[in-house]
């Protein structure tokens, strides 16, 4: 009903564990039409701002995540994205953040 109404269908989470890819492949799978495009998570709002901001991020995403910032360069960070990433919350990588 909602593709024939006239509205714009847009799928919307908070979710920071996996790319906008694999959430497409994993709705797809359970028998939603839907389309990439229609998909707006928090990462793509970190990266829609981090692209407005002109910033350099230290990525603290799970490493499933980071397709959705591929072309952002993060050489010599000025900023840091988190995300839930267990795996990367540890001292090294919590003093880069700081840093």
């Amino acid at each position: 009903r909602l593709r024939s109404a006239p509205v714009t269908v847009r799928f919307v989470t908070n979710t920071t564990k996996e790319s906008k890819r694999d959430l497409l492949e994993r709705l797809t799978a359970l028998g939603f039409d839907i389309a990439e495009h229609e998909i707006f998570t928090s990462l793509t709002a970190a990266r829609n701002l981090l692209e407005q901001q002109q910033v350099r991020p230290l990525l603290l995403v799970d490493d499933k995540a980071l397709p959705d910032f591929r072309g952002i360069g993060t050489d010599n960070p000025n900023a840091v994205v988190v995300g839930l990433a267990p795996e990367h919350f540890h001292y090294e990588m919590m003093n880069r953040a700081f840093r």
